[in-house]
């Protein structure tokens, strides 16, 4: 079972007809797209043309949400800088291994529906330094303690929104491995980022 199965059923149980692509195709497919109220993006690095890249950004602009977690959806497509202005940030690295770390919700944010009634809590799993626009809406940060390469700590974005122009987009770095999901803050707010950003 893949993380993405894990959340058919619950997309299922609130009304969506789940359709799964293992190709990149469909985002040159308009028809379809424009049909599509939300897309749940799980393709780490690879490569997209420049069709496809314009077919999913032309599609969430109309409307489409998109959605993703962990390198699914900001470690994908690395060369491709309309895609990384489209989800609002990318991945650069993170610290070797798994890692004991927390998750803080921005207090400012603390309403906001994905993350509405949830506390800061600790993950054991990667931590993702990424590049962000500055136009994202960060609902929670982790943050990177001082070591040999950072000489001062780092607060970075953990989970973040945006719109573009009528489609929103839903993002959390969490997320690398299954048990990650066990975490009841991750699931939650991963299945209300779903919600959040879909049509």
């Amino acid at each position: 079972m893949t993380i993405t199965d894990r959340f058919v059923p619950f997309l299922k149980e609130h009304g969506y007809t789940v359709e799964l692509s293992d190709t990149l195709d469909v985002y040159e497919d308009a028809d379809l797209l424009t049909a599509t109220d939300l897309i749940v993006q799980c393709w780490t690095m690879g490569t997209i043309t420049p069709e496809q890249s314009a077919g999913l950004a032309a599609a969430v602009r109309a409307g489409t949400g998109l959605a993703g977690w962990h390198g699914g959806i900001v470690d994908a497509f690395r060369a491709d800088l309309p895609y990384q202005l489209l989800t609002g940030g990318q991945f650069l690295m993170h610290p070797a291994g798994f890692l004991d770390h927390e998750v803080r919700i921005v207090s400012e944010r603390a309403t906001h529906p994905v993350v509405a009634g949830l506390g800061d809590f600790r993950v054991h799993t990667e931590q993702y330094w990424v590049a962000t626009d500055p136009l994202v809406d960060v609902l929670a940060t982790t943050v990177f303690e001082p070591d040999e390469v950072h000489p001062d700590a780092a607060v970075m974005p953990a989970v973040w929104t945006r719109t573009v122009g009528a489609g929103r987009v839903f993002v959390s770095t969490i997320g690398h491995k299954p048990d990650d999901f066990d975490v009841p803050e991750v699931q939650t707010l991963t299945e209300r980022g779903l919600l959040w950003a879909s049509r």
